[in-house]
């Protein structure tokens, strides 16, 4: 495999371009290609069938395009599909997404956690098992971000309806005493600014995956001898199922700071 082989990162839409972001700041030696499907997002109603079919069709477009790894950068398609996408490509390293239930549990200090997520994600085995293993002594209060996904894929985050609709979600969490909220959903940190408002100067800490990916992505690059070599030009590309459109909204709200 070529070590200045792009890194595939894939998401249902939009959101994992905050997975992108982070990969893009801690790794500008390596190439980026970024598949965002939007043709059949959002995915967190989906049936595990669909989320399955959809996933392996991004994975066989990315491979297509010689990634040397693939990040699934989408919550629900991790929750359902990677593990059918490890058995199916062994010679690929796969990393996934999953809520950060644990690292949140481990320290929360009222004993209520909070998660915000996709109906989907929240029917995982993963995310079950999780909270199942401290449900003896954290509660975790789960809830779906409705129409958040919308939001972030219509680059609505700025519309006045949209702070009330984070708050009509997140409120119930801050009043049942939660000090940390983990964000289940890469669409969600693009709502990070109304999120934050919402919380206001509640002493919450407010739980994002995106570095944890960085990281585990850098480690499988120096376990698998993956990383480009120095004199490597990195350079980004932006895939979609959707419109060239699309691909073109994607591009810029990658670099949209």
């Amino acid at each position: 495999m070529n070590c200045s082989s792009p890194i595939g990162v894939y998401d249902s839409g939009f959101g994992g371009l905050s997975v992108w972001r982070a990969l893009y700041d801690a790794l500008p030696g390596e190439s980026l290609v970024y598949l965002g499907d939007g043709k059949n997002c959002p995915y967190g109603d989906r049936t595990p069938e669909e989320i399955a079919r959809f996933a392996d069709e991004a994975v066989e477009r990315l491979l297509a395009e010689g990634v040397k790894m693939i990040v699934v950068a989408c919550n629900t398609a991790t929750a359902v599909a990677i593990k059918g996408l490890r058995e199916r490509y062994p010679a690929i390293p796969f990393v996934g997404l999953e809520p950060a239930v644990k690292p949140a549990c481990l320290t929360t200090q009222t004993g209520k956690v909070g998660v915000l997520a996709t109906a989907r994600s929240l029917e995982g085995d993963h995310f079950r098992t999780t909270a199942a293993k401290y449900a003896d002594r954290v509660e975790i209060i789960a809830a779906v971000g409705e129409g958040f996904v919308e939001i972030v894929e219509n680059s609505a985050e700025k519309e006045p309806a949209t702070l009330e609709k984070v708050r009509a979600v997140v409120e119930p969490m801050l009043a049942k005493g939660v000090d940390k909220i983990v964000l289940g959903c890469t669409h969600y940190p693009f709502l990070m600014e109304q999120i934050r408002e919402v919380v206001g100067d509640r002493d919450v800490e407010i739980v994002d995956s995106g570095e944890a990916v960085e990281r585990r992505v850098e480690q499988l690059l120096d376990e698998y001898g993956l990383r480009a070599d120095a004199d490597h030009r990195a350079e980004y590309r932006f895939l979609t199922f959707a419109s060239q459109e699309y691909a073109e909204r994607l591009e810029r709200k990658a670099f949209d700071r």
